[in-house]
């Protein structure tokens, strides 16, 4: 999916809501337990609920990985399922040496067909580069995260002055560019969007965080939002756990369709949909 492709979405449904995948077979309504994938069962269902709000699904493989062959299946039977204009991001972290690299990318960008995937720089240009080569496919780097570790390093400053999130947005502008890389910003530090612009002013950015990690959405509007949107905002947990009976998914859809309500006003404020 290209970055036009992905504005008129966003314009279309009047949202830029990414739903997080994030099945957990310890936390998914009971009765489904008994079916034989209540894993994509249970995807079905929120994707049949909220797929008129929402952009984005962003499957964390964690959840799918952890359940050996039969999460992969599951993963795989979902992906088929998501609808073909709603944008996908396999949240799998990955960050290796160039071959290990180029594997990770034909896995999650030809066998699974998802538009993106979530990469680790640390390693640098090597590790990045393979997942840059295809075609409509995005590369989204962790940037600026809103996990207590984050301030381990991300924040710490280095020569000049600069912080090394900072780095990592400059270098980056040396590998790709709006069109195929985006960058994961915290919600819980919607500040740091700013300074994140003001590097990357064009690039859309994943932000986590709204919801259950207490995130503002107004917040991040103020401080991330351009002329292209240039925000997947992301709830999981607020969204796919909202209800835990017979009703989940009723209860998912009604979360996502107030989350969207909410996107169309910022949208208009900021003037890309008419009021």
């Amino acid at each position: 999916m290209t970055k036009q492709e992905l504005f008129n979405q966003i314009i279309k449904k009047e949202s830029f809501l990414c739903v997080g995948l994030d099945a957990d077979l310890e936390k998914i309504p009971d009765h489904l337990l008994e079916l034989e994938d209540p894993i994509f069962e249970f995807n079905k269902q929120i994707i049949d609920a909220t797929k008129d709000f929402c952009v984005a699904y962003k499957p964390n493989l964690a959840f799918y990985e952890s359940l050996g062959v039969k999460g992969w299946e599951s993963l795989q039977k979902t992906m088929e399922y998501i609808p073909g204009d709603i944008f996908t991001i396999a949240d799998a972290k990955r960050g290796d040496i160039g071959n290990t690299s180029r594997m990770y990318a034909k896995t999650f960008f030809e066998y699974f067909n998802f538009d993106s995937v979530t990469v680790a720089p640390y390693m640098g240009n090597d590790s990045v580069a393979p997942f840059l080569e295809f075609g409509n496919k995005w590369v989204i780097l962790l940037a600026a995260t809103s996990n207590v570790g984050g301030l381990d390093f991300q924040y710490k400053k280095i020569e000049g002055g600069k912080r090394v999130f900072e780095e990592v947005l400059e270098k980056s502008l040396e590998w790709g560019n709006e069109e195929n890389l985006m960058y994961v910003v915290g919600a819980t530090r919607a500040e740091m969007l700013s300074d994140v612009r003001a590097i990357v002013p064009d690039a859309f950015l994943l932000v986590p965080g709204v919801g259950a990690q207490g995130g503002s959405l107004e917040e991040v509007v103020k401080y991330g939002m351009n002329d292209t949107c240039g925000l997947l905002v992301n709830s999981s947990r607020g969204i796919i756990y909202a209800g835990s009976g017979n009703d989940f998914a009723s209860a998912a859809g009604k979360k996502s369709k107030e989350l969207q309500a909410q996107m169309a006003l910022q949208l208009k404020e900021f003037g890309l949909i008419k009021k």
